[in-house]
């Protein structure tokens, strides 16, 4: 699997099949409920070891792995590891004793914050070393230690080292949540370096073993959210908003004032950064909030796909579709809960069909959507998919016919809907009910009550990989009532991959090559509207004029309004994770040619667009 972490892992070996394991204590879970350590008169004792043990990251009895973490003296070892959580101004007196025979390990994150500086502590086999410092600014950071010189490209990546630290403030509600991601990858086996395994993790547990969040439309939500991974995450919540209200790294947190609070579906964490928000349920049934790098979600991010254990890429049983890094909710529904009334309702056909191979992809799928009376030829296909043009507040049916050969189905991603067409199939939905994978020659009704207007995305959310680089995916646009989608003024840029190769090979709006210039007036109002949905790579996308960059007005992230202190002139270049959207508004002040630039380092092409204005 050499595109599920970014590289092909090689070496350590987590346990030889016929040998005989010696016997290691179990990694136990870590929910990050129970802060570690004995907090008393202001100082908070802790006692931490670091040795070998072993992980079962799914089930009980299913495959494990012989890892090193971390463990409170005279407990069992935990991953992530143990949780220190203490109000500002105690004072942390860590030991960290070292019990593994032959390796040195080097620890960070046992520092007061904000912190110019993290310095490793190295600390050698059978040693302890006291650290002890005070805890500074409230805030979410992390500790984590590293076995010897680590080569991640060599030994794969071994991650679990990883905890959280929570530092409160006198005002701080107490009541949140605290989720850490941790990764190993490698060979499990020396003699075998075809098969990689990988642990991709959420307190301890991959999908479908991961802990179901439980919850109550109307409830409020708090989260911290920790990247203790050597990888960037990209955290997408289905069917509502999340509030950011902080955001930090492993030096400082950053908690942003109550009117500069952005709400988003996708929010991208990179390394060693974390996230605390704040979601509101406001509709019963299944969701999920999971990593939007396919990589990361799919066949191969648990031990037990590689040796597929029932795991099929076209299952409808979300237990066997996905993996990794994933969290379940499920949202009960309100005591006084009101049905929702739908009357004058807009229908829409969309067909999901496969056409001539194109680029570099070996198949050509596409979402094409029934203009006038007559369904479209079977093999006609739009890559991307039709851009969909409805109207805030007016109830929208879409029927999605598949024309395919193998199942499919649709995420309505950022839309504000019922689970039931969310597009998780044998998930979304609630208890018995749960929606169908749609399967060839078969249609499903998504019912859409669309809340906000603003750019949206809908894509496959089945063998994702394979058809999402074939070309399944598309734009929705949500406009207010009476306006009119106008293509001179308003732009849609989607990004996409050309085929499941590496390195990625982007393509805009379905193709590598810049099309002809776009025309623009002088002094008029355009809205970009930019959509990355390629299974992974960051991208940046940026407007010059010769080799300046121009400004834009930010205007919205993710289909949610900017707060106004960020809906700003501002540069006009903007990163987008895997699952962001953007828009921004641009007039232009001067006639002449501009260029649109949409790429990243490790791209095979950087698409440019001309923009002439007159």
């Amino acid at each position: 699997m050499p595109f599920l972490l970014g590289l092909r892992v090689h070496g350590l070996v987590a346990g030889r099949e016929g040998e005989t394991r010696r016997a290691l204590p179990l990694v136990e879970p870590n929910d990050n409920r129970q802060p570690a350590g004995n907090l008393q008169d202001g100082v908070l004792t802790l006692r931490l070891v670091v040795d070998s043990a072993r992980w079962y990251p799914e089930a009980a009895d299913g495959p494990s792995i012989d890892v090193v973490a971390f463990s409170e003296e005279g407990r069992p070892p935990q991953v992530p590891g143990p949780l220190v959580r203490v109000p500002r101004g105690t004072i942390v007196n860590a030991t960290i004793r070292n019990a593994l025979a032959d390796s040195t390990i080097y620890v960070w994150g046992f520092v007061t914050r904000p912190s110019l500086a993290l310095d490793s502590v190295p600390i050698k086999p059978g040693e302890s070393r006291n650290l002890q410092f005070e805890a500074g600014e409230p805030g979410t950071y992390l500790y984590r230690a590293m076995i010897g010189v680590w080569d991640y490209e060599k030994h794969g990546e071994r991650e679990q080292l990883t905890g959280a630290i929570v530092v409160d403030s006198a005002n701080t509600p107490t009541d949140d949540r605290i989720f850490v991601i941790n990764i190993w990858s490698g060979y499990t086996n020396p003699k075998d370096t075809t098969t990689d395994a990988n642990a991709l993790a959420i307190n301890g547990r991959s999908w479908p073993h991961t802990e179901r969040i439980a919850a109550t439309v109307g409830d409020s939500l708090r989260w911290r959210f920790i990247n203790g991974s050597g990888r960037s995450h990209p955290m997408h919540l289905h069917g509502f908003y999340f509030r950011v209200d902080a955001r930090g790294d492993a030096k400082r947190d950053t908690v942003f004032e109550a009117g500069n609070r952005r709400l988003v579906v996708t929010e991208d964490l990179s390394p060693g950064h974390s996230v605390t928000l704040v979601m509101k349920p406001e509709r019963e049934g299944n969701w999920l909030f999971h990593c939007h790098l396919a990589f990361h979600v799919v066949h191969g991010a648990n031990l037990s796909d590689r040796t597929n254990s029932g795991h099929s890429l076209h299952s409808g049983d979300p237990k066997l579709h996905m993996s990794g890094l994933v969290l379940g909710i499920n949202v009960k529904p309100s005591p006084s809960a009101v049905a929702e009334r739908r009357t004058n309702v807009r229908r829409m056909n969309l067909f999901v069909q496969e056409g001539k191979p194109r680029g570099r992809a070996p198949r050509a799928l596409g979402f094409v959507l029934q203009r006038g009376g007559r369904a479209p030829a079977k093999d006609s296909v739009e890559i991307p998919g039709s851009v969909i043009v409805v109207t805030r507040g007016e109830p929208t049916d879409i029927t999605v016919v598949n024309r395919l050969k193998e199942a499919t189905s649709v995420h309505w991603h950022g839309i504000e809907l019922e689970s039931y067409s969310d597009g998780v199939p044998g998930w979304s939905g609630m208890e018995k009910r749960l929606a169908p994978m749609i399967a060839p020659g078969k249609s499903f009704t998504a019912r859409l009550t669309l809340r906000r207007s603003g750019t949206f995305i809908y894509h496959t959310h089945l063998n994702d990989v394979e058809q999402l680089t074939s070309g399944l995916y598309g734009a929705m646009v949500v406009l207010e009532r009476g306006q009119k989608f106008d293509p001179k003024t308003d732009h849609v840029f989607i990004a996409g991959w050309d085929g499941d190769y590496q390195p990625p090979a982007i393509v805009i709006n379905g193709d590598s090559a810049s099309g002809p210039p776009l025309e623009l007036s002088l002094g008029v109002a355009n809205r970009f509207r930019f959509i990355n949905i390629g299974p992974a790579q960051r991208l940046f996308f940026s407007l010059r004029r010769d080799t300046t960059v121009v400004k834009w007005r930010a205007l919205a992230k993710d289909g949610a309004d900017l707060p106004r202190h960020q809906a700003v002139m501002r540069p006009a270049t903007q990163r987008l994770a895997v699952g962001e959207m953007f828009d921004a508004e641009f007039v232009p002040g001067e006639r002449g040619e501009y260029v649109l630039t949409v790429g990243a380092p490790a791209t095979r092409m950087k698409y440019k667009r001309r923009l002439i204005v007159k």
